[in-house]
């Protein structure tokens, strides 16, 4: 297959140095920054979204995650740098830059990145997604039906969640709840003249609304959109926008454009101080909602006005505005994966299960004979289930060990932990509470390992432990 231009992006050539037995392993000329590593890394991951030999649905779920992926470099890593900024820390990193040319580094690395992407989705995979029969479609350009189908699922649906909230004088700037999209609104009071007000974006709505074709449309009266299996999608804020006059009654709505700020969601915790760890956690993952905002997203068509406005009272510097030339936050785009297309998507993986473990044998008969070595994902991570369940219910087990990292929503590991606990077994886990972003998952599994008997153990002090362990002791 012929291989697209934008493959094999080179790293940083300017930082290659040649190193002789006298340099100086010290020397910043021989590192490459941090920072600027990792975003050529997410850079690969762009390539990927532009990578014709992947299937398309699989080049839109790239862009999604190049989005993900910033969004969570500058929660912790750009947070971070601005920190060491605000306090006057000028110690440089091993490469020799300050915390100031590292932000300022990033800046000029990420623009031109952010442009590609963009380009990729409009004028790449959107005009490729229309030629596959999947649409997302501008507002002004549905049909008369498709338009009033919506409007009538936003004043059924969407218009009982919203909450106006207006800023002046005597209304405080509202919190603006990390990664959450937003609606900056102008508003023309005949009585106090031009004023502004944030609508939060519901999360809990999907943010592509599907829609039925036009001829079709009339069949969805009084039917929800979930029903619909038309691959035709709305941005959820367009129909907001478009509506606005029944949230500002008496008013004239000017304008509405979308925004989003990222905040610093780095937990900080002096350890040795911690008196309990889990505790220390818990009130970390709650300051998030609080953390300072370390970047602000904005509709590129949002006017110099506005946009002061939200920098000022977010208490941002200009470096830390991007305006974008289409939709905020697309790592929305994860959402596309659900259209039912598998020709646009990768052949499901079935990962096997070694023929030894297929015999209906004890799993311990079997492991006695010989060793079995599981490589995932090729293999099923089903026979260590198996494993655990076998262990939790044979009366010569005496005991069960394990190291817990990112837990996961449904826990099944967790779940034979506790079973094994129902059975009499020892039960002992080590359940890091630091997996960043897991933190309130793990505390939730942690509690209900102790609610069920297990001893649990949060962690090493100064130590992530990452490691995936699983001890049984058997008679």
């Amino acid at each position: 297959m012929e291989e697209t231009p934008y493959r094999h992006t080179p790293i940083l050539p300017s930082s290659r140095q040649q190193i002789s037995e006298q340099s100086d392993l010290d020397d910043p000329a021989l590192f490459i920054n941090r920072e600027l590593s990792w975003l050529e890394f997410n850079r690969r991951v762009l390539e990927e979204a532009q990578d014709e030999s992947h299937p398309l649905l699989e080049r839109v779920k790239f862009l999604a995650i190049f989005s993900n992926n910033l969004d969570e470099f500058f929660m912790i890593r750009v947070s971070g740098l601005r920190e060491q900024l605000e306090s006057g820390i000028l110690k440089t990193s091993d490469d020799g830059m300050t915390p100031a040319e590292q932000l300022a580094a990033i800046r000029r690395t990420l623009e031109p990145m952010l442009a590609e992407h963009r380009r990729t989705w409009q004028e790449d995979l959107l005009p490729k997604l229309d030629a596959e029969d999947i649409h997302i479609i501008p507002y002004d350009k549905l049909k008369k039906k498709q338009r009033r189908l919506l409007n009538k699922y936003f004043r059924n649906e969407i218009f009982p969640t919203l909450t106006p909230l207006a800023f002046d004088p005597g209304h405080p700037f509202p919190h603006i709840s990390n990664l959450s999209l937003n609606l900056a609104v102008v508003v023309d009071d005949p009585e106090h003249g031009e004023r502004f007000a944030r609508v939060k974006v519901p999360g809990f709505f999907p943010r592509l609304l599907r829609i039925p074709s036009e001829e079709r449309a009339d069949i969805f009266e009084g039917l929800p959109l979930s029903d619909v299996k038309a691959d035709n999608f709305v941005w959820i804020e367009e129909v907001i926008k478009n509506n606005l006059d029944d949230l500002f009654p008496g008013l004239e709505v000017k304008a509405a454009y979308p925004f989003r700020v990222t905040r610093d969601a780095d937990i900080e915790i002096e350890e040795d101080e911690a008196a309990d760890l889990l505790a220390a956690i818990e009130q970390g993952v709650e300051s998030r909602f609080f953390g300072k905002v370390v970047r602000l997203e904005v509709d590129k068509a949002m006017p110099k006005r506005i946009r002061d406005i939200l920098v000022e009272n977010l208490g941002l510097q200009p470096y830390q505005v991007y305006a974008l030339d289409g939709p905020v936050g697309m790592a929305s785009l994860w959402e596309l994966m659900d259209v039912d297309r598998p020709d646009l998507k990768y052949k499901p993986f079935t990962p096997s299960v070694p023929p030894a473990l297929n015999t209906g044998e004890s799993i311990f008969s079997v492991i006695r004979r010989q060793d079995i070595m599981l490589y995932l994902p090729y293999d099923s991570f089903a026979p260590v289930l198996d494993f655990l369940d076998a262990a939790a219910e044979d009366p010569n087990v005496l005991a069960i060990k394990q190291t817990l990292y990112r837990v996961g929503k449904n826990a099944p590991v967790v779940k034979e932990l506790m079973k094994a606990r129902e059975f009499g077994k020892q039960v002992a886990a080590l359940v890091e509470l630091k997996a960043r972003f897991d933190e309130e998952n793990n505390i939730v599994w942690a509690k209900a390992l102790e609610r069920a008997g297990v001893h649990v153990v949060y962690g090493l002090i100064g130590l992530k432990t990452h490691a995936k362990l699983l001890m049984v002791v058997r008679r």
